[in-house]
């Protein structure tokens, strides 16, 4: 029910833009979010968007990555900058409907040289 994509290999200092996309039978959604997991290690969350336009960032994503949700396409992205080895991971969208909450199915991110 939701669809990312945008992951890939990527030098250090380099960039890239994750996208999320929702089935058309998610509507009304409340927090769209970006966790990521990496090798050996638990699920993060890496930055949210609340409905409203809040938005929260882990402290170590802090002033590279950006949140940002288009409503309209129930679409939220992440665009990541300054890119560094430890950011390597799978990344997964999640978004809330109230109590109900979907994942997309992970994309992965490589950052390395």
């Amino acid at each position: 029910q939701l669809q990312a994509s945008g992951g890939g290999l990527v030098q250090p200092g380099g960039s890239l833009r994750l996208s999320c996309t929702a089935s058309g039978r998610i509507f009304n959604i409340d927090d769209m979010s970006w966790y990521r997991q990496g090798p050996e290690k638990q699920r993060e969350l890496v930055a949210g968007s609340i409905r409203g336009g809040g938005t929260n960032y882990a402290d170590s994503v802090k002033g590279r990555f950006t949140i940002s949700r288009d409503h309209a396409r129930n679409t939220v992205y992440l665009q990541m900058n300054s890119l560094k080895p430890e950011d390597t991971a799978v990344y997964y969208c999640n978004m809330r409907r109230a109590r109900t909450h979907y994942w997309g199915q992970g994309t992965k991110v490589t950052v390395s040289s």
